[in-house]
């Protein structure tokens, strides 16, 4: 293909993402500002990545402090604003309290494993955090009052998250996620995710284990995990937290009784549970005094 003209090749560049004006906002329930499909990150030959920016309605007093919540799917599919099967139903849904309670959330697309292998996923919400941080002045977001919260797949991703190098994480919320692939055997979605078995690629393996990523200085976790779990067992969530505790961090581990994954089984009162009790662990870790927003 010949290369553009000298006159052209600034109309081919794509926008600047810290300066792109920001679609208008919709109002998904009382009390709430939803910004939906905001461009937050481009990378070469893939789709452009957004978020859905949650907000309290009108301007807040000070900062906000933000939850960046992160889908499950076993990394190969999956929508960013969904909390999981159990919440599909919920009037006002699960995110808009959340901003009810005093939270900006941000829920990111990262690549699946069909589109590029770890780390790429975790480079992605990487670079979501950095576009939440660059224009967090302009949207009114407090980045030092930081809660990554994940469901599955996505519990695994909020969990690198909070223990990465990157900006320090508050706390964070792993509901019934995989958190040592160490010894994924091929054909699973763990292997899918590191381009093969972990026996193959055992660095790689460790370096996508939250397991091995622990240190003295991780934030408070609260690891949330199904008794009944047929898909991720609970021993990788005990794992997680004996391994912060072990560290001297501050983790609390939390059975649900008869509960699948997804939280399938328990009757509504459970999850409602699951979701108060993750909601004032975020409340008490950022400071934020106010209502539970449901």
């Amino acid at each position: 293909m010949p290369q553009p003209s000298a006159a052209l090749a600034p109309f081919l560049a794509l926008p600047d993402l810290a300066t792109l004006p920001l679609p208008p906002a919709a109002q998904p329930a009382d009390g709430v500002r939803l910004l939906r499909g905001v461009p937050c990150c481009f990378r070469d030959g893939s789709r452009p990545l957004e978020l859905d920016l949650w907000l309290p309605e009108g301007r807040p007093a000070g900062p906000l402090p933000v939850i960046v919540f992160v889908h499950g799917g076993a990394w190969r599919k999956g929508m960013r604003d969904d909390l999981g099967p159990r919440f599909r139903a919920w009037r006002p849904g699960p995110f808009a309290r959340l901003a009810r309670a005093g939270f900006a959330v941000a829920c990111p697309d990262y690549r699946l494993s069909g589109e590029a292998p770890f780390p790429a996923q975790e480079d992605d919400l990487t670079e979501a955090l950095r576009w939440l941080d660059g224009r967090g002045d302009e949207l009114g977001l407090d980045m030092r009052r930081l809660v990554t919260w994940g469901e599955s797949a996505g519990a695994h991703l909020a969990a690198l998250l909070a223990l990465s190098t990157g900006p320090q994480a508050s706390g964070c919320v792993v509901w019934y996620g995989p958190t040592d692939l160490t010894a994924a055997p091929a054909g699973t979605p763990e292997a899918t995710l590191l381009g093969g078995p972990a026996a193959e690629r055992p660095e790689l393996a460790r370096a996508a284990s939250p397991v091995a990523r622990v240190t003295a200085g991780a934030p408070p976790f609260l690891v949330l995990h199904g008794t009944d779990d047929s898909l991720i067992p609970p021993a990788q969530g005990e794992a997680l937290v004996a391994a912060l505790q072990q560290a001297g961090a501050e983790a609390e581990f939390v059975p649900v009784p008869g509960a699948d994954h997804l939280w399938v089984g328990p009757d509504d009162s459970v999850v409602e549970d699951c979701f108060a009790r993750s909601l004032a662990f975020a409340l008490d870790v950022t400071g934020v005094e106010g209502d539970d927003g449901l």
